[in-house]
């Protein structure tokens, strides 16, 4: 009966643990990819207005601008250009998310693919044809979908009041409807720009219309704790029948119904706590070996099915036990 329970246990609960982390997986994966940062197209961007987007109730958790710049040549290879750009402060943020470090702007900024290239590091320097250029952050920009112009490019931080930007970026999780709207207001109205107001994501190889609390309510675990109730009733009853000529034959010889039922409930409960224990000891685990974040959340999501399980064996259990009558004895010792 320990097994059992363990068994029916972990396979309900485990299979929630690992749909709730599969869904975490892959909201991780699209925030590791940028694919939560949108961006506002327009030549004239208010870089001030952009960076306070993060001051709004319901604003991103970072924003900035980014205009392009001109080429820069490395004296080290004078026939070959790099592509740069000119951002606030607040888009270095978006570049630097995830990373522990604080955000460095009194420097250029480069791509790893470039820093790796040129063999460069925090604090080194990189001759130009616009001079010694002084590094002061490296940031990754993998090939998965995301825009490419920052693959192999300079980055230089610039002050928001220094001018119009072409491009305001967004980054929010969990994303709200209202953002593009939001962001509207570091777009001035009637620039006579045919992309004024249009809004786009940095990494569209991601679905644009995903939306995690959405995926988390309609998975199929939710009806799992029903299951797992409906689970137990049964193998609660089981355990009384395959066991009705002796609780029959204990009526016979003078055992009243309230004593049984106290057997039968302190019986059941005994080797489902032994089973049920041992399986949240391995959900425990599981949920901190395989949650991104928010291990004690998705635990406790996924003890609804054990503790359910429970629930419905010992109903199972006690309901079955109620309706065993001494006067089936013959019946149940003629078809044991």
């Amino acid at each position: 009966m320990v097994l059992v329970t363990l068994s029916l246990g972990l396979l309900t609960g485990g299979y929630e643990v690992l749909t709730i982390t599969g869904l975490q997986n892959q909201a991780k994966t699209r925030v590791q990819a940028d694919a939560d940062v949108t961006i506002l197209l327009g030549d004239n961007i208010d870089g001030v207005t952009c960076e306070r987007l993060t001051q709004a109730g319901g604003g991103p958790n970072y924003a900035g601008a980014i205009r392009k710049g001109p080429q820069i040549t490395p004296l080290a290879t004078p026939g070959m250009d790099l592509a740069s750009f000119q951002v606030s402060a607040g888009l270095l943020s978006i570049l630097a998310a995830g990373s522990s470090k604080p955000v460095d702007p009194t420097g250029v900024w480069v791509s790893r693919s470039l820093a790796h290239d040129f063999g460069l590091s925090v604090g080194s320097m990189l001759p130009t044809d616009y001079g010694n250029a002084h590094i002061a952050g490296i940031f990754d920009w993998p090939n998965d979908g995301r825009d490419t112009r920052l693959a192999y490019a300079l980055v230089t931080p610039v002050a928001t009041s220094d001018g119009n930007f072409q491009e305001c970026w967004a980054k929010q999780w969990p994303r709200s409807p209202d953002l593009d709207a939001l962001m509207r207001v570091a777009q001035p109205v009637g620039d006579g720009d045919d992309k004024a107001g249009a809004t786009t994501s940095l990494n569209k190889g991601f679905d644009a219309h995903y939306n995690g609390l959405a995926s988390y309510r309609a998975r199929l675990t939710r009806w799992m704790p029903y299951l797992s109730l409906a689970l137990g009733t049964l193998f609660g009853i089981w355990t009384v029948v395959r066991r009705r000529l002796e609780y029959a034959g204990a009526l016979h010889v003078g055992e009243d119904k309230s004593s049984q039922l106290l057997t039968i409930g302190v019986e059941t409960l005994v080797w489902l706590t032994l089973g049920t224990a041992a399986a949240i000891g391995i959900l425990t685990a599981l949920s901190y070996v395989l949650a991104p974040a928010g291990a004690v959340q998705v635990l406790l999501t996924a003890l609804r099915s054990p503790l359910t399980l429970d629930m419905g064996t010992m109903l199972g259990a006690l309901g079955t036990g109620v309706l065993i009558r001494e006067s089936q004895l013959f019946h149940y010792f003629k078809t044991r």
